[in-house]
């Protein structure tokens, strides 16, 4: 979905390898920012992979959460996302590798998340409730709606996660009404995708047994990657 203050756009395909940068835009405001490898970009969806290493931009509260479990900090980080006053710090992604799977003009986007150690197995499939994106010269911009659902790798069961906080975003104001009625036609949508097990969730699409090339350096961001034009 385009902000009316938005131009359009080139609408370049990406290449393999390539890095590509997907940020988080609230009020014509980057909330976060993350370099990824571009692994397919087709009229399905635009692939990204990320590991250990990549670079990234996040609102310094949410850096203090992961580092402390400190609630409070997460709930200051969606008071100053709704008051528009946040601070953004570096951050390099750790833990685990991951695979986004970015369809056009959805409101969600799909995850691989798989184990570090050992043969990297998957380990959950993530759904995250987002804005449509919209490509940018550098890569995407969406924005995070705080609601996301845990799937199992074989898909018998899901969960869904932070519904308080989402709950709250919307007292805020940060989600929209218009923001709730297409997360809950998009909650439809991936529940059928999941119960059908097609799209990004077919077996063989092999999303599930995906591996980063180990030959691709860990993902920058570029200079002006704040600048929205």
């Amino acid at each position: 979905m385009r902000e009316p203050d938005q131009p359009e756009v080139d609408m370049r395909e990406f290449q393999p390898g390539e890095t590509a940068v997907r940020r988080d835009v609230f009020r014509r405001k980057v909330w976060s920012a993350h370099a990824l490898r571009v692994v397919e970009d087709t009229t399905e969806a635009l692939v990204l992979g990320c590991r250990p290493g990549a670079e990234s931009l996040a609102p310094t509260t949410w850096i203090e959460s992961l580092l402390t479990g400190d609630e409070t900090a997460r709930l200051r980080a969606l008071s100053n996302l709704a008051d528009g006053n946040w601070q953004l710090g570096h951050w390099t992604w750790r833990d685990t590798v991951h695979l986004q799977w970015v369809p056009p003009d959805s409101w969600f986007s799909v995850n691989a998340f798989f184990d570090t150690a050992g043969h990297g197995q998957l380990t959950y499939w993530y759904v995250n409730f987002q804005h449509p994106m919209r490509r940018t010269p550098i890569g995407f911009d969406t924005f995070d709606l705080l609601l996301d659902l845990v799937v199992v790798p074989d898909l018998s069961r899901w969960d869904w996660k932070d519904e308080d906080e989402y709950a709250h975003g919307r007292r805020l104001g940060v989600v929209s009404e218009a923001d709730h009625r297409a997360v809950e036609k998009a909650r439809e949508e991936v529940i059928a995708m999941i119960e059908g097990g097609v799209g990004p969730f077919a077996a063989e699409r092999g999303l599930g047994k995906w591996r980063y090339e180990p030959h691709w350096p860990d993902p920058q961001l570029p200079t002006g990657v704040l600048d929205l034009g």
